[in-house]
């Protein structure tokens, strides 16, 4: 047993910071000395130490040693050649006992994706014939492609993972999400589920997913419960994880909270879909609960992009934009492809004033999650603010005709017909019909008593909201139904009203502030309570929160404990 071979096992057994100290040692010997060592061995020496120096997330250094290693099978390469008419046997022993050139250039492309050059990756990957790449170097392989919309190329590289590993589901949804028909798709593991009992649930499951990357969010909904309810796959944590998201999709807040609250019940270090689990939470006004999830996150792990993302949506709802910006950028800087770090980063910027900057990432975000419609909500935000009515209306019918006549698109419709005088009727019939699909969809509740409220139809309004708050308790519903009467003059309900809203959520400002201005009229009958229309905006799925001041500081107080300052 030669030193070489010591070095293999400490590899093989760990102890990378042993590899790394002796590896090193003997490499200077080599470098002093060339015919201290063969060929071969220089190359596994190379190998053992960019293996341990990649161990050590020392990417950039890991990636030159993997290409001098690279450089050294390439000598040894030409000497094998020389030697094989006299070593025969013993080389081709050799040959097989060294670590794989493959698998060097896999570590390459590991390290080059790891510090976000892309291009590079695609470049040693591509090098590899395609007969010689593994599951993972395609997977990797398709994973870049997408991202670098090489769709094509990405399709073919998903489908040569699944021709030899046919249960590679992640592989399945990549796929699926580059518009491959779901039929397609399970028809590649057609073999499988038909020759390993207890699969038969396979195709329902790509059933789903293909619906929800159609953006058919209804039927992915009912498939994933038909799913969810089967005996073997019941309180399974990715499929109630994946319902709480189209429920959120579909805009069905409470569903997408209470299947969230399921699946972190089940698995208490869940990370996956908690960005999206806080977000919804501080939208609804439960900063306290925000803040304590964000730090057990914290606590899980710091090197995942949800904590960040939690942490800035409790700083966007608390006001905090600079903040939220800075979570926001941070989230992005350890995961480019989070959807909700660019939904948070865009949103800070807008309200900030920096809506060029904005549209760049709600369109990311777009790109990422084409039926995602908050995407698209952000930046037809956004082209209002700017005054592109013209660009708002044209994203808007875009996702009218993509996606179809369903309650939120024709809410997003109305919701831009509305800045426009001339469409003001169209908004009305527009809402209408988004009610009447979905008569408890918040937001079409929120922009149909707005606008009676300002054509003073206060009795239309106040029956519109009663019958939207039978089923639901909603804060800014509460509040709205508050402001309707105060202007009917009905005072001492109206305060019941306010009141609600609050203790639904204590940081909702106008709430407090339609309060505050009822107890100082002297008496009911000099009540002159003026609403501006804008305190009519906004709904209790995407309105501003206010935060308090001593929640503020409370959080700062936080901030050095999650590892912020």
């Amino acid at each position: 047993m030669n030193v070489i071979d010591h070095v293999r096992d400490m590899a093989a057994a760990g102890l990378h910071s042993n590899v790394r100290i002796m590896s090193s040692m003997l490499l200077t010997m080599s470098n002093n000395n060339p015919e201290l060592f063969s060929p071969a061995q220089k190359y596994q020496l190379l190998v053992y130490h960019a293996d341990a120096i990649f161990h050590d997330k020392e990417y950039r250094n890991a990636a030159c040693k993997y290409s001098m290693a690279l450089q050294q099978k390439k000598v040894l390469s030409k000497t094998s050649k020389v030697r094989t008419s006299t070593g025969g046997a013993a080389s081709n022993i050799q040959a097989q006992s060294l670590p794989s050139e493959i698998e060097v250039k896999y570590k390459i492309a590991e390290c080059y994706t790891i510090l976000k050059l892309d291009k590079d990756a695609i470049a040693v990957l591509d090098g590899i014939p395609s007969r010689q790449r593994t599951p993972k170097i395609n997977m990797m392989l398709a994973n870049l492609y997408r991202k670098a919309g090489q769709e094509r190329s990405a399709v073919t590289s998903y489908k040569e993972v699944l021709r030899q590993c046919p249960l590679a589901l992640d592989a399945i949804i990549g796929l699926l999400s580059l518009s491959v028909k779901g039929a397609e798709v399970a028809s590649m593991t057609m073999d499988v589920i038909q020759t390993i009992p207890n699969l038969e649930w396979l195709s329902v499951w790509i059933k789903a997913y293909a619906f929800i990357h159609a953006g058919d969010n209804q039927r992915a909904i009912n498939t994933i419960c038909s799913l969810e309810k089967k005996s073997l796959l019941r309180d399974n944590v990715d499929l109630l994880v994946s319902l709480a998201d189209v429920y959120f999709r579909a805009g069905d807040t409470k569903n997408a909270i209470l299947k969230f609250e399921q699946a972190q019940m089940l698995d208490p270090y869940l990370i996956k879909g908690m960005d999206v689990y806080g977000y919804l939470m501080a939208r609804e006004g439960h900063l306290e609960d925000v803040e304590v999830l964000g730090g057990r996150l914290f606590n899980i792990s710091d090197q995942h992009a949800e904590p960040w993302v939690i942490s800035g949506c409790h700083s966007f709802y608390s006001k905090r934009y600079s903040r939220a910006l800075y979570l926001g950028a941070k989230a992005i800087q350890l995961n480019s492809n989070s959807v909700q770090a660019l939904l948070l980063k865009g949103a800070a910027l807008k309200n900030m004033g920096r809506v060029q900057e904005a549209i760049i990432h709600f369109r990311e975000a777009m790109r990422l999650a084409p039926c995602r419609l908050d995407c698209y909500e952000g930046l037809i935000e956004c082209y209002l603010a700017s005054n592109g009515i013209r660009e708002a209306m044209g994203m808007a019918n875009n996702i009218y005709k993509t996606l179809g006549a369903n309650a939120q698109t024709l809410t997003i419709l109305a919701t831009v017909c509305l800045e426009d005088p001339v469409t003001q009727e169209k908004a009305k019939s527009l809402l209408d019909k988004a009610l009447a699909q979905r008569p408890d969809y918040t937001k079409a509740v929120v922009k149909k008593a707005d606008l009676l409220y300002r054509e003073q139809k206060h009795e239309e309004g106040i029956a519109l909201l009663r019958s939207a708050l039978a089923n639901q308790s909603d804060c800014v519903l509460h509040r709205m139904l508050g402001d309707f009467l105060v202007a009917v003059n009905d005072y001492q309900e109206a305060m019941d009203q306010y009141s609600i809203a609050l203790s639904l959520d204590p940081n909702d400002q106008k709430s407090l502030e339609g309060m505050q201005k009822m107890e100082k009229e002297e008496s009911p009958t000099d009540a002159t309570v003026e609403l501006d229309g804008d305190d009519m905006e906004g709904s209790g799925e995407d309105g501003d929160l206010e935060g308090s001041d001593s929640e503020a500081a409370q959080w700062a107080d936080q901030e050095q404990w999650f590892g912020m300052q």
